[in-house]
């Protein structure tokens, strides 16, 4: 046997143990084709599919931190006691606040079915004042007006099914008329309450007229509702060019008393939105004196039911939005009613960056009748005349 023999024989050999090696070898499958993100442009920016359905989602919400300073009765103040000799004085109000939106949105065979959730969370101190201890008590009172987390609110989740709207939302007598202007607090006036669980229907003719019918729960001591009957929400409203004219009156079943606002909206020019307010309720049953023990009511609402809740039978919001520059606007509001409390409120919002606002506003409030015996305090004030400010920054994505 020569080398030559050998060698070939050598190959061979590796050869035979190669192929019994790769007949044992693991085959792997080759990776499913990854499903991507789609995205969905059906119900404006931001939306995506979620993988596998129809629905189509949006994940939104913002970040902000408010410093105010001033007195309480403005909102934008608040008041602590010295740790050192235990006096009260003012300190700033200030909190800081996450907010989780989500809007999902799919098309029916009986219509559009959407969703909208908001939750808020917040850490800071109260717009407010510090409580001592009551030496007569066991319980420990004491609260000097510190920051620290707050309550988690739900804000908003409800279903819509074409028209039909259920769950948690804020008052047809507030959303479908709209807010009193771009003001930061622009409830020095108040002019209804805002949290209830609704049953709500909206109308849309398409030629500027829509409706809305909202079945309400309310919401607190004062507006939550004692039955099995709902407070009751009706309101018409006529959009054009021009600007828009709304009317709602509101039932509220507690008290048997109705409230009513109509609003004029108006773009005399492109750059410039005005808007007047005036508000009517009936207040007999809201008055009632709880010291009359035969007479008075139970719950006692101080003059301020769920919707009617500005002093007196009228009041009237007035103010406007003037766009400066692409940047900065100006918002101002005034507001007055029949028990002479009068709000004012301004300021000026800047946005640094797109999704980036930085807004400094002066609030106002003269309570006209702060000496009076029965006076109903709204903003907590301790005196006559309340002012303060409010720094606010606001990352919204």
């Amino acid at each position: 046997m020569n080398i030559k023999s050998l060698l070939l024989g050598s190959a061979a050999a590796l050869i035979a143990v190669s192929g019994a090696r790769a007949a044992d070898a693991v085959v792997v499958a080759e990776p499913e084709p990854a499903e991507y993100v789609k995205i969905c442009d059906v119900y404006g920016s931001g939306y995506f599919y979620i993988p596998g359905t129809e629905t189509c989602l949006r994940i939104g919400g913002y970040v902000r931190y408010d410093i105010g300073a001033g007195d309480v009765g403005s909102f934008d103040g608040a008041r602590s006691f010295d740790h050192k000799d235990g006096d009260e004085q003012d300190t700033f109000y200030k909190n800081a606040r996450f907010t989780l939106k989500t809007w999902t949105g799919q098309e029916t065979e009986l219509g559009t079915l959407k969703t909208y959730t908001e939750t808020r969370f917040n850490f800071g101190n109260r717009n407010g004042y510090p409580s001592a201890d009551d030496p007569t008590t066991e319980a420990d009172e004491f609260n000097s007006n510190p920051a620290g987390n707050k309550n988690v609110s739900l804000n908003f989740a409800w279903i819509q099914l074409g028209g039909l709207r259920v769950g948690k939302d804020e008052s047809a007598f507030d959303t479908f008329i709209g807010y009193a202007g771009n003001v930061l607090q622009d409830t020095l006036v108040p002019y209804g309450d805002f949290d209830t669980n609704v049953v709500q229907y909206y109308f849309d003719a398409g030629n500027g007229f829509s409706a809305v019918v909202s079945l309400e729960e309310g919401s607190g001591t004062v507006g939550t509702i004692d039955s099995y009957v709902p407070h009751v929400v009706g309101g018409l409203k006529y959009t054009q060019g021009w600007g828009a004219i709304t009317g709602v009156v509101a039932y509220d079943s507690n008290y048997e008393e109705v409230a009513g606002k109509v609003r004029l909206d108006i773009t005399p020019m492109q750059n410039l939105s005005l808007f007047i307010m005036g508000g009517y309720g009936t207040d007999d049953n809201l008055n009632d004196d709880t010291t009359l023990i035969h007479n008075g009511n139970a719950i006692n609402a101080g003059g301020r039911g769920f919707y009617k809740q500005w002093g007196g039978n009228w009041a009237f919001w007035g103010g406007g939005t003037y766009t400066i520059n692409e940047k900065t606007s100006f918002n101002a509001q005034v507001s007055y009613d029949e028990w002479k409390n009068l709000g004012v409120a301004a300021n000026i919002a800047y946005d640094v960056v797109p999704g980036f606002t930085v807004t400094a506003e002066v609030d106002y409030l003269n309570a006209g009748k702060f000496d009076d015996a029965n006076f109903s305090n709204f903003t907590d004030a301790d005196k006559k005349s309340s002012i303060g400010g409010l720094l606010r920054f606001q990352r919204s994505f």
